[in-house]
């Protein structure tokens, strides 16, 4: 499978020990839609989190 990366950051090389859990609830249906458009993209669900954080924060900050 093909993988899509987004541009490099310091929690990338961040060793799996090293992480937290988020937790947080959301409806069926939207965590179906998100999984499924990760699996699209190629992409894990926390990288589509993160990614989609980055960019409200960009956004956000003008």
């Amino acid at each position: 499978m093909a993988s899509r990366r987004t541009e490099g950051s310091s929690e990338s090389s961040t060793l799996e020990s090293e992480k937290e859990s988020l937790n947080f609830k959301v409806s069926p249906q939207f965590k179906k839609e998100f999984k499924g458009f990760a699996v699209s993209e190629g992409i894990s669900m926390t990288d589509l989190l993160k990614e989609g954080f980055a960019l409200t924060k960009k956004k956000r900050q003008k």
